[in-house]
């Protein structure tokens, strides 16, 4: 059974060979714009780009708590918008991290990570802006990626 890697560095600049998906958490509101995301727009438009018209559009597609949408950006590059948040403050709700959500999208992460024979890469989702704790967050990842076989990087950003 593998492990999950942790490394210094970006998450949006993977080191290793293969195809890889680089995943992170998105709110349920079609919010874009604090966080890792700004990491990912730096590199690529096409996420952004298509998680605002998955969000516009969601009336007839699979948009919510959940649900995952996947991009490729480069022929070994995708991004995986998953959505883990309920809006995108600490509120009479609590905080916006969703572990179910994040469970759900997860395991929709790994059908395609396997479909596609790739590594994830990852932050450490649901951690930052959404005010989730690791603890719980490392567990989901286990059970949903690491049994299935998927190598699974989470970067800590070193200063």
């Amino acid at each position: 059974m593998s492990e999950i890697t942790y490394v210094r560095g970006d998450a949006t600049v993977p080191s290793v060979k293969g195809v890889k998906v680089i995943a992170h958490v998105c709110n349920d509101i079609g919010g874009w714009g604090k966080g890792f995301v700004l990491a990912l727009s730096r590199r690529w438009p096409e996420p952004e780009a298509a998680y605002r018209a998955w969000h516009r559009g969601r009336a007839a597609n699979d948009f919510g708590l959940g649900a995952a949408q996947f991009i490729q950006v480069e022929p070994y590059v995708w991004v995986a918008n998953l959505v883990g948040q309920r809006g995108i403050r600490t509120g009479s709700k609590g905080l916006p991290v969703r572990y179910e959500a994040i469970d759900t999208a997860l395991g929709r992460l790994a059908d395609k990570a396997v479909e596609l024979g790739a590594s994830v890469h990852m932050p450490r989702i649901g951690c930052g802006l959404a005010g989730g704790k690791w603890s719980r967050v490392e567990p989901l990842i286990a059970e949903r990626l690491v049994r299935r076989g998927i190598a699974v990087t989470v970067y800590d950003h070193g200063d």
